[in-house]
């Protein structure tokens, strides 16, 4: 995500951000708080991961929550491994900003992705 990018989603984004991703041992997964936190999270994204979105996700909304559901593919950088991930984002927007995400993401294809082979030249 380039520069101009990260700031316009910032922009949609209340100060007290909180992002949630769960998982052990990824490089994403835990709690990013406020728009350093998401900043780091989104350069991290950028680092590890090369990710593309084959098909436009859905959206229901209702009230304040949003939920985005869609897939996600690509390949974890390091081990030069792809995943497939179908994911949901459960968004809550306060004063028209985003102010809380919790992804609901497939772990298990992301962490067998993200696995080095134990015999890499073989």
């Amino acid at each position: 995500m380039g520069g101009s990018d990260r700031q316009d989603l910032l922009a949609l984004c209340a100060e007290e951000i909180e992002w949630v991703i769960p998982g052990h041992h990824l490089p994403l997964a835990g709690t990013h708080r406020g728009h350093a936190g998401l900043a780091q999270l989104l350069q991290t994204a950028s680092e590890t991961l090369e990710t593309t979105f084959p098909q436009a996700p859905e959206f229901v909304a209702q009230g304040d929550r949003v939920l985005v559901i869609g897939l996600a593919t690509g390949k974890v950088k390091a081990t030069n491994k792809p995943f497939e991930d179908h994911f949901v984002f459960a968004i809550t927007v306060r004063d028209g900003k985003v102010a809380h995400i919790r992804e609901y993401v497939d772990t298990q294809a992301l962490a067998r992705a993200s696995e080095m082979d134990a015999n890499p030249g073989a």
